[in-house]
């Protein structure tokens, strides 16, 4: 087309672009793009003007060059694909009636904040500053994948989709995308997927009071996502699984007051991440499984009552475990994973505490796990494992044998001073003492010299062998246990 044959509309344009000045439509500020179908000529402009004006327009010396436009109703495909765009470009609050095309477009930043569009096509975006997106509704899929930005993305506030509807191509894809400071999207609100797996931001995402609706699917699909320092997602709702399987999020993954829900599926899955800190304070108990298996975690802050039935944490490795609780309310999560009894979760959680100082908690983690193993296995195992308990609690609760020691040695001490037993040979024999003799038969690796020259008789002689191998048991149990505390050390 010739530039010349242009609408009134489209000559204010023209004339603002060259001196980098901005042209608005709007009648008012309350005005709603959503009704932009209705606009008529004088505030039409055609998208085949607005592709002439960026990549061949009139420039004036000493004056930066730059579209800039509010409240327009932008009629047929802004087609960029490939081009290279040296100005800024900024259509607020327009109605665009085709989705702009700017599949390997090269831009120097692209502002669409407050527009309505019916999708953007922008694969290998090359952008030099950023892009906004900022309270757009877009019904269509938003396509950035591949895209290299070197400033923010901005969603904040958008709506992206149409209520009711999970459209089978992802309504925002940023993935494979690189990102030079932030995708800042705290408030968007997404009827399908989003994906952001395999993309790299240099500083933070903000997901804050976002809303991702996807039922069935993955709402939020993030693997080995790369972010250079925080996550956050405060108040986060889902409807659908969030994916940060493999991710890196090197500072905090902030998920707290959020209400995560994927009934029949998994809720959150982030297995094999990497993560400083992972926070789900206050957040609502998650509705669906739990998959943080192999992941690695410097803090891992979630009370109790937020983890699900069905808990994933074979291979999960943290440091620090908040809020601190007693090792009762922990025990618990670690009956939730479904594929039975691991060891692994049990030596994990005895650590967190052992790391803050609360040995007593580590300890009583570690009976906790021998007793789960208890119950699968063999009988006869179990037996001994019983016993090893009923004495000294596998050794770490050593004071029960002292107890029973000490109960042994009453009912001996009593028992054998009421009824002395006969001396094998009585020239030869000490004194009888019971007390000593009663620790004779006790303790297998100590001889006071009673046991060996006095033979009970009757009943005694069942009560010396009841001594003798409850003796060796409890030696042999707290040998064990001692055994046990200097591998811990």
């Amino acid at each position: 087309m010739e530039i010349t044959d242009l609408t009134p509309a489209e000559c204010r344009v023209r004339d603002a672009f060259p001196l980098g000045e901005g042209v608005d439509f709007r009648e008012g500020d309350d005005e709603d793009p959503e009704q932009g179908g209705s606009w008529g000529p004088e505030r039409t402009l055609r998208a085949e003007v607005l592709r002439e004006l960026l990549l061949g327009g009139p420039v004036q010396t000493g004056r930066t060059a730059g579209l800039k436009v509010a409240g327009a109703r932008i009629t047929g495909c802004l087609d960029l694909k490939y081009g290279t765009v040296g100005h800024p470009v900024r259509l607020r609050f327009c109605h665009f009636e085709e989705a702009p095309e700017l599949y390997g477009a090269q831009v120097v930043n692209l502002v669409l904040s407050d527009s309505v569009l019916p999708g953007l096509t922008a694969g290998n975006l090359r952008a030099d500053g950023v892009v906004r997106i900022s309270c757009c509704r877009i019904a269509g899929p938003v396509r950035l994948r591949g895209a290299k930005l070197s400033g923010a993305f901005f969603a904040g506030g958008a709506r992206l989709g149409s209520p009711g509807e999970v459209p089978e191509e992802p309504v925002l894809q940023l993935n494979h995308a690189e990102v030079g400071t932030d995708v800042w999207a705290p408030g968007l609100v997404a009827y399908g997927k989003v994906h952001l797996n395999g993309a790299v931001v240099r500083n933070q995402v903000n997901l804050n009071d976002a809303e991702l609706i996807a039922p069935g699917e993955t709402a939020l699909h993030a693997e080995v996502l790369t972010v250079g320092t925080d996550l956050h997602a405060m108040r986060l709702r889902t409807r659908g699984r969030v994916n940060l399987s493999g991710a890196r999020i090197p500072r905090q993954l902030n998920l707290a007051h959020a209400r995560l829900s994927d009934p029949d599926g998994q809720a959150l899955r982030a297995s094999s991440s990497v993560v400083g800190e992972l926070w789900l304070r206050e957040a609502v108990p998650i509705e669906g499984a739990v998959n943080l298996r192999r992941a690695r975690l410097d803090v891992l802050h979630v009370p109790p009552e937020v983890w699900p039935r069905h808990v994933r944490i074979d291979g999960l490795s943290y440091r620090v475990l908040t809020p601190h609780l007693p090792a009762e309310k922990r025990l618990p999560l670690l009956e939730r994973e479904p594929e039975g009894f691991l060891p692994h979760p049990y030596e994990q959680l005895a650590m967190a505490y052992r790391t803050v100082g609360d040995d007593a908690a580590a300890r009583t983690v570690q009976l906790a796990k021998l007793r789960r193993l208890r119950r699968t296995q063999p009988p006869y195992a179990r037996l001994w494992g019983w016993l090893q308990d009923a004495a000294v609690g596998y050794g770490f609760r050593p004071m029960r044998a002292a107890g029973w020691l000490l109960l042994l040695l009453c009912t001996g001490t009593v028992a054998f001073a009421l009824h002395h037993p006969p001396a094998l040979k009585p020239s030869e024999a000490p004194a009888f003492n019971p007390l000593f003799y009663t620790l004779d038969l006790l303790l297998p690796i100590i001889d006071f010299g009673q046991d060996g020259a006095f033979a009970p008789r009757g009943w005694y002689q069942w009560l010396s062998y009841l001594l003798i191998a409850t003796g060796w048991v409890l030696a042999t149990t707290i040998a064990a246990g001692v055994t046990r505390s200097l591998n811990r050390q």
